[in-house]
């Protein structure tokens, strides 16, 4: 088994390196989390703790991104309502290069999570027809415009809210550089099963793996990575949950622990992973070097509400 390294021994290198940039298309959400008091039954309400920040897995990993120090762009879609305004004013303020394209008549994206004192989800909709039915060529303009400044070395990162012939239209149009999505959900995950060949690497759980594979929910991890090597895939990062992690690159699958943490709510762990692994692709490093830094990303973000950890910073990274 390969074990988390002891990252503050690189943090240094990190830091002082230049960063790609990330340009992130996606879903742009307004996130509502209950963290309930006591466990959460149906057909009655249930004392809880309600905070609203934004969302949307595009969004999480571009804040990150921001956070790290990395320059980054995000495009996504709003509605024309109060949501989106507040939206916009807190992204902008962040440091985000935001590009939003505003569908009149649709309200912006909304997710919804109730939690259990353990912090275990125990339901959660999401509204995200802004996005899950606009046109396949909503974003040309804008990726077009920013691919034609982008230097060699960008990042594009897509999630799999985007409906599947948007995808299969902006891996065309995504270029120059390096193509990573992000499976999302397991409803969502089939979406991506037309450009698998397309992607440079995929960000994944079992369920999702299950789905696009179509192996059964109960295979294994080593069964669904066998599956996922034969799928065009060139790399991908397979999570399960609190138990290993595996990651193909090169030809070679490689196992990796993850780190052990008070979990407080685990909403946006999965994003964490993500944008502290593309966090470290930008930097230079390979994914085998790049994926503890997503671990530990995630590990911070499970002992915090939200999906994005107040604390995150590479110095965070390294100490864990």
């Amino acid at each position: 088994m390969v074990l988390v390294p002891a990252l503050y021994e690189t943090v240094q290198n990190v830091t002082s390196a230049q960063s790609s940039p990330v340009i992130a298309i996606g879903a742009i959400h307004y996130d509502t989390i209950a963290h309930a008091s006591e466990p959460i039954r149906p057909e009655t309400s249930t004392p809880s703790r309600l905070s609203a920040k934004p969302g949307g897995v595009a969004t999480n990993i571009a804040r990150a991104l921001v956070r790290l120090g990395v320059g980054t762009h995000l495009v996504g879609a709003i509605g024309d309502d109060g949501a989106a305004d507040m939206l916009s004013r807190q992204l902008r303020q962040e440091g985000l290069g935001l590009h939003v394209t505003t569908r009149a008549g649709f309200a912006t994206g909304q997710y919804l999570a109730l939690h259990n004192p353990a912090g275990d989800l125990a339901a959660a909709c999401v509204d995200d027809r802004v996005l899950s039915e606009a046109p396949e060529d909503l974003f040309d303009a804008i990726v077009e415009n920013l691919a034609a400044s982008a230097p060699q070395e960008t990042i594009w990162f897509l999630d799999a809210n985007l409906p599947a012939a948007m995808l299969a239209r902006l891996t065309g149009l995504a270029r120059p550089g390096r193509l990573i999505a992000n499976a999302v959900s397991d409803a969502k995950a089939i979406r991506l099963r037309a450009v698998l060949g397309e992607l440079d690497c995929l960000m994944l759980n079992r369920g999702e793996a299950a789905t696009l594979t179509g192996l059964s929910r109960d295979a294994t991890s080593e069964d669904l990575a066998a599956a996922l090597m034969q799928s065009g895939l060139k790399s991908f990062v397979l999570t399960s949950a609190a138990t290993d992690v595996l990651v193909l690159e090169g030809g070679g699958l490689h196992r990796f622990a993850p780190l052990q943490t008070k979990i407080v709510d685990v909403t946006g762990a999965g994003d964490a992973l993500t944008a502290g692994t593309v966090a470290a692709l930008s930097k230079g490093y390979g994914l085998k070097e790049a994926v503890p830094f997503g671990l530990a990303a995630a590990a911070l973000t499970l002992r915090c509400t939200g999906a994005l950890a107040d604390e995150l910073s590479w110095d965070a990274l390294a100490n864990f």
